[in-house]
């Protein structure tokens, strides 16, 4: 890791942290000087990237959380207070795909609890306690994760996912009107396919469907690398988009710019 930055001595908080794109907006944070607290379900995989970030002359810690548990997320930035006395950036990446090429009336009444309730319920909680710790400082900035599909409908048969992409469209610009004008910015990036656990799996049991939707829906005909997606998150939080609130970013591609 190198360098210093305006993010040097800074704290950022990244859910769904131990792998992925929020794996990849986690090393990005460090590599630019800020300490980041890493947080996910899976214990093992995320102190696997806290050594590995540390192992490359970053500064890291592993707190584990599940969002869906408020009582996790009142420890989470409780612990990251205690430990650093400041929390000024958050980037809520955790989330789950729930059901694909599933039409509508053929999900389940569970699977559909479980998808609102991390990715829409879960955000929000995230949002209730790391705004008055951002706040304590003075300002701050959060990042919530969208996708394409909170902009338009999924046509690979995932409309609960594509529900609560939405849902986290309107959460991001309500809390950016609520508290813009106390110094904190709130933004949302709705990435395109991008290299991950779960788009690289449906790759490999789908690859030509993958080949077909990257095709519609990226200019470049490719998917993203996770490394893309996390320079625009903290590009978000950096003081070059100090006048950027309530904006969502797409990264995909360019799939309106098909004349090329």
């Amino acid at each position: 890791m190198t360098g210093t930055s305006e993010f040097t001595g800074k704290v950022a908080l990244v859910t769904g942290s131990t792998s992925g794109l929020g794996e990849a907006t986690a090393r990005q944070f460090a590599s630019e000087g800020a300490h980041v607290v890493l947080s996910g379900r899976r214990e093992e995989l995320g102190r696997d990237v806290e050594r590995s970030i540390k192992e490359a002359g970053g500064s890291a810690s592993f707190i584990r959380a599940d969002v869906t548990r408020r009582l996790d997320i009142e420890a989470l930035i409780d612990q990251t207070m205690a430990s650093f006395g400041r929390l000024d950036y958050a980037v809520n990446n955790a989330g789950v795909l729930g059901p694909a090429l599933t039409p509508l009336a053929d999900v389940e009444e569970e699977q559909w609890d479980e998808v609102m309730n991390t990715n829409v319920r879960g955000l929000w909680l995230c949002m209730k306690f790391e705004i008055p710790a951002i706040l304590r400082g003075g300002s701050g900035a959060i990042v919530n994760l969208s996708s394409i599909y909170g902009l338009k409908g999924s046509e690979v048969g995932h409309a609960p996912y594509s529900a609560t992409k939405h849902a986290v469209i309107g959460l991001t610009k309500s809390a950016a009107i609520d508290y813009g004008q106390q110094g904190l910015r709130i933004n949302a990036v709705a990435p395109g396919f991008t290299h991950s656990e779960i788009v690289d799996g449906f790759m490999e049991n789908a690859p030509d469907l993958t080949k077909s939707l990257v095709m519609k829906h990226s200019g470049q005909d490719r998917i993203a690398e996770s490394s893309e997606q996390a320079a625009t998150i903290t590009w978000l939080c950096s003081d070059a988009a100090s006048f950027v609130n309530g904006a969502v970013l797409v990264v995909d591609g360019g799939p309106t710019a098909r004349m090329y």
